[in-house]
């Protein structure tokens, strides 16, 4: 290997993972003599970034057996994301303990690491209080609590929350009002959600960009608003991309609209017909009109272009360990139980005449095919009886899934908590926070 300093290596390093190339990144360090902690820190912050949570965790596990390496400030902001993506908060707890015996949680950047973790792990009480602690002359900390609470499907508390920032003569900046229409969107706040879109042009010149606008579709589209949605689109300035027109075939598959749907997939495909979570989307929108002929169509041009869809994991903590899940997964110790667990759930469900609108044939491919339903199956065996549940997802969840565990909190008399890609669900006797508004 040629002579470079460790600098340049680790520029390197940080290009691979910039350009998704995290396991590049990851054998270019290996062949490394010495690895100093912003080489760590790079790495882990690369796989975290591109969606490899629990590879960065172990990672980081990798750096603390090197006896040698003492972590940073960076190493703390790069390991909890991770651990927020992982909901990994017993883990993220063990590092926040450390962060104070270094003196670090006043850093601005740790604190708002922490802020994230306890919010996104679903602990908001929590992440309120390490908010009051971390110093807040800047709009980051800000834009995590506003965020925290907009996943939550409390949008009110985040405008609140937006107006102390005001109060206090924080600026916001393009991150804070991604949050607040975001937030608004979860909770149906339409006409909330167009005052902060017209504040952040008007009172802080503040330029919308692609995601701003995506936000305002799938604001106006999961309040059942398509045309308005549709005509905004058509008054943007510049291109829709994909993400633009992803949110309106969102709407159009909660509100089954097809034939929106379908011109809007025309649009899509038209920009970006290499995303696997776009066909997987349209897919959905058909399902859920029951246009199964729609549905081998999607599927069919997907696998016609050698698209494979991103594998659906779930992770659940139980003692201060991450159980990682994916569709099918049948590696578990515990595989046998789990899957026993699921069977049991499923007889259960059916004599107790839930899921009526699926048919009894597909009862029991409903309950045992998705990754959250193993995680699930996992914790009920594996804590004490009528002990809440937290279960991580990386993809957004389904309606069958989101009906099962529906029921299955009824069955079992426990509150699950369910974090998807778009926010948190929490299931309590059969019912479910967002109100089936996701």
């Amino acid at each position: 290997m040629p002579y470079r300093d460790s600098g340049s290596w680790n520029a390197m390093i940080s290009g691979y993972c910039l350009n998704g190339n995290a396991a590049n990144a990851l054998e270019l360090a290996d062949g490394l003599p010495i690895k100093d902690v912003v080489t760590w820190n790079s790495l882990i912050t690369g796989y975290a970034q591109n969606g490899l949570a629990n590879e960065a965790s172990n990672i980081f596990h990798m750096m603390e057996e090197s006896k040698d390496i003492s972590p940073s400030q960076g190493t703390w902001v790069s390991i909890l994301p991770a651990y927020s993506q992982l909901g990994a908060l017993g883990q993220g707890m063990l590092i926040h303990a450390r962060v104070i015996k270094d003196s670090m949680w006043s850093d601005i950047y740790v604190g708002t690491c922490l802020v994230d973790l306890y919010g996104k792990c679903g602990r908001l009480d929590d992440a309120v209080s390490l908010f009051d602690e971390v110093p807040r002359q800047s709009s980051v900390p800000w834009n995590a609590i506003i965020s925290c609470h907009g996943v939550h499907g409390h949008g009110e508390r985040a405008l609140e929350f937006f107006r102390e920032m005001l109060d206090g003569e924080v600026k916001p900046d393009h991150v804070t009002f991604v949050s607040l229409l975001s937030a608004c969107s979860h909770s149906g706040l339409v006409s909330d959600g167009e005052w902060c879109f017209c504040l952040m042009q008007e009172n802080f010149g503040i330029k919308p960009i692609l995601k701003h606008y995506g936000c305002m579709v799938d604001l106006y589209g999961r309040a059942g608003l398509l045309d308005v949605a549709f005509e905004f689109i058509k008054s943007m300035p510049m291109k829709p991309d994909g993400s633009i027109w992803g949110a309106l075939i969102s709407a159009c598959r909660i509100h089954r609209n097809v034939e929106l749907g379908k011109y809007a997939s025309d649009r899509l495909f038209e920009v970006d017909s290499e995303n696997v979570g776009y066909y997987v989307l349209l897919s959905n929108m058909y399902a859920n009109a029951g246009k199964w002929e729609g549905v081998n169509d999607v599927r069919s041009l997907a696998r016609g272009m050698g698209l494979k869809k991103t594998p659906g994991w779930s992770s659940i903590e139980v003692d201060k360990k991450v159980n990682v899940f994916y569709t099918g997964n049948q590696t578990h110790t515990q595989c046998n139980e789990i899957y026993k667990e699921l069977k049991e759930l499923c007889e259960k469900i059916k004599a107790n005449f839930v899921l009526q609108d699926v048919e009894d044939d597909e009862k029991e491919h409903i309950l045992m095919s998705h990754s959250e339903r193993l995680a699930i199956a996992y914790g009920i065996i594996s804590t004490p009886p009528k002990s809440s549940l937290r279960i991580f997802k990386n993809l957004r969840v389904c309606g069958d899934c989101h009906s099962a565990i529906k029921c299955i909190s009824d069955i079992t008399g426990r509150e699950i908590v369910v974090r998807d890609s778009n926010r948190f669900h929490h299931f309590k006797d059969g019912s479910c926070s967002c109100g089936d508004y996701w």
